[in-house]
């Protein structure tokens, strides 16, 4: 499988480092992680995508990854969406936009201001026009409260068990090398800038009467998938949102939270999939 490392400019000229999977002329999916992750955690589902003759690009988000953290702190929601526009008008086609928790805010105010003929369809992944206060604080606080790192790779690995419970996996050091870095006073910290959850981070998660207005703004394709164990999006939140966009289609996947990719990725990489086929299949050459 073909798979290179991408550099983008966003706002203000930050570099975006992306990985790109699969083949240039392939339809293009745009994968955007949520606050606190990297593009790593779309390993699998990037690979299937990109397996199935789709051009699966990988994003790491401002302040998150390899890319640059902001020497101004600009971690609003509209910042993520100012640098997803100008890796959009990069691409030599539309692409579809497949997003979670910070990813999908992103892709709704993306949709609410900017050129929409740059997006073949939106996924949004947990994440919907109303996000639950409790469960925001609850991922708001375990970022904190974890923020000034871990003194070895057990820790790190013991601090991700005990959040994700139901996720039954053996980590590696070379896997959790993936989401954390040593510094230089031997402490692993988070692959995030600490600035990302301050003051100037994403404060429009709780503005629901404008996520609410961006999402009205919706025409493309959408698909709506929540995790059922979720404390992040309700059912009434998923209701809500299919009157705001009626066209939306739903998934709930079973036996995941909020980190739906994570917990069950092979049935959310399905229900991407079939989206994808559905509203933006794989051409064959010839």
């Amino acid at each position: 499988m073909r798979e290179e490392r991408l550099e983008f400019r966003g706002s203000g000229g930050l570099r975006l480092v992306a990985t790109g999977r699969g083949p240039r002329e392939g339809p293009i999916v745009v994968l955007l992680h949520g606050g606190g992750q990297t593009r790593q955690s779309w390993g699998g589902t990037a690979e299937r995508l990109a397996d199935s003759g789709r051009y699966a690009i990988t994003l790491d988000l401002r302040g998150h990854g390899e890319s640059d953290w902001c020497p101004d702190g600009r971690y609003r929601v509209a910042d993520f969406r100012d640098d997803l526009a100008a890796v959009l008008a990069r691409l030599p086609r539309p692409a579809v936009l497949v997003g979670a928790s910070l990813g999908g805010l992103t892709s709704l105010l993306y949709a609410e201001s900017c050129d929409m003929s740059r997006v073949r369809g939106v996924v949004l992944v947990d994440v919907a026009a109303r996000v639950e206060s409790e469960g925001a604080l609850r991922i708001g606080n375990w970022m904190v409260s974890t923020s000034d790192g871990f003194d070895s790779l057990d820790a790190v690995a013991a601090a991700i068990q005990a959040y994700t419970p139901q996720r039954k996996r053996t980590w590696t050091p070379e896997s959790l090398l993936r989401v954390v870095r040593e510094h230089p006073d031997g402490r692993y910290r988070w692959h995030w800038d600490p600035k990302f959850m301050s003051e100037s981070g994403p404060r429009e998660v709780a503005d629901h009467a404008r996520l609410h207005r961006a999402a009205a703004t919706l025409t493309v394709p959408t698909l709506l998938v929540r995790g059922r164990e979720s404390d992040v999006i309700s059912l009434d939140g998923v209701r809500e949102f299919q009157q705001v966009v009626p066209h939306a289609e739903f998934v709930d996947v079973s036996g995941a939270g909020h980190m739906v990719a994570g917990d069950r990725n092979d049935a959310f990489t399905s229900a991407v999939a079939g989206f994808l086929d559905q509203h933006d299949p794989v051409r064959e050459a010839g």
